[in-house]
């Protein structure tokens, strides 16, 4: 079984602490996606976090490997090394030109989604104004199936989102969003989005963010009772796990110089009265309750491995 966390956060900074990847390694998942950039984030910065991260997990090959396809992963698994691939949170660090999209897939980044919050000019962001998908956003779409690289939805408006899954000819993914029906909050996803990403083939795969689950304490109880709803209503084939993790470091920051209004990109409106930083997380050590929590709740065996990693294994061989 691969076990596989859709997204998950370090500092954006080419200093960060590895140590979150080493709990990774230690609790037996086998692939990480993890976020390189946002919209918020300058080009300057993104480029830096991704050479640094290559450079410094290239350089331990006996503990991680950079992905690039599924075998990749498997073997790494083998080795008991961690899988890692980089994923960007927003169009803007494409700097509206869809050609950046294989040259981020070069550098390792197998997903994208098109905007983070907010509106850019490619997509809408899940707390702004509705406009869809643009047709900027439909070259970019267009770019991101031929690039190989996995279209997320996640952070995205509702009407957008699912522009974006008709448009795609490749299974989309939500890479940490969690069902509506359950908690409403604009990043959660509604029963329409998820029924439209299963069509395409995709995966929603449940965060463990206090918020989004409506727990102050998340836990693998509460995540595996989200991602049982996803697989009732379409299939436990189109259900997945990113733990969508922020891993803060004392002195290093995700944002650029001279800061962000944290309120615009996380509006108090929206639900985020507690502050981005203040938010809690399922942990990584709950990956080894998960599978025991999905099939208390009714998933078999081999339904609950589809969830912990193997229908994202299905997708990737099919988009990468």
């Amino acid at each position: 079984m691969i076990k596989w966390d859709a997204h998950a956060c370090l500092p954006l900074h080419p200093r960060a602490d590895f140590a979150p990847l080493e709990r990774y390694r230690a609790a037996g998942v086998n692939y990480v996606s993890i976020n390189v950039g946002m919209d918020l984030n300058p080009l300057r910065q993104v480029l830096a976090v991704i050479a640094s991260f290559r450079a410094r997990l290239e350089a331990c090959p006996e503990r991680y490997v950079v992905a690039e396809t599924v075998e990749d992963i498997e073997a790494a698994a083998a080795r008991h090394c961690l899988a890692v691939g980089f994923d960007l949170e927003g169009a803007l660090p494409l700097l509206e030109e869809p050609a950046m999209v294989a040259a981020y897939g070069c550098l390792g980044v197998r997903q994208m989604h098109l905007a983070y919050n907010r509106n850019n000019a490619v997509a809408d962001g899940c707390h702004d104004v509705e406009r869809g998908l643009t047709p900027l956003g439909r070259r970019m779409v267009e770019a991101m199936n031929a690039a190989g690289v996995l279209v997320d939805c996640s952070h995205t408006g509702r009407r957008c989102s699912l522009e974006i899954m008709a448009a795609s000819s490749r299974p989309v993914v939500f890479s940490h969003a969690n069902p509506a029906a359950l908690v409403e909050h604009g990043r959660n996803v509604t029963d329409e989005q998820i029924r439209a990403c299963a069509a395409t083939g995709g995966v929603v795969c449940v965060s463990g963010v206090s918020a989004f689950l409506g727990e102050p304490r998340p836990t693998a109880a509460h995540v595996a009772r989200h991602a049982a709803y996803v697989a009732e209503l379409v299939g436990p084939e189109h259900a997945g796990i990113g733990l969508d993790i922020t891993f803060q470091e004392e002195g290093l920051a995700d944002w650029p110089e001279g800061g962000i209004d944290v309120g615009y990109w996380w509006p108090h409106s929206a639900g985020y009265d507690l502050g981005i930083g203040r938010m809690a997380y399922a942990t990584v050590e709950e990956w080894n309750a998960l599978a025991d929590e999905l099939c208390r709740l009714g998933l078999s065996g081999a339904e609950a491995a589809a969830v912990m990693g193997g229908n994202m294994v299905r997708v990737a061989r099919e988009v990468w």
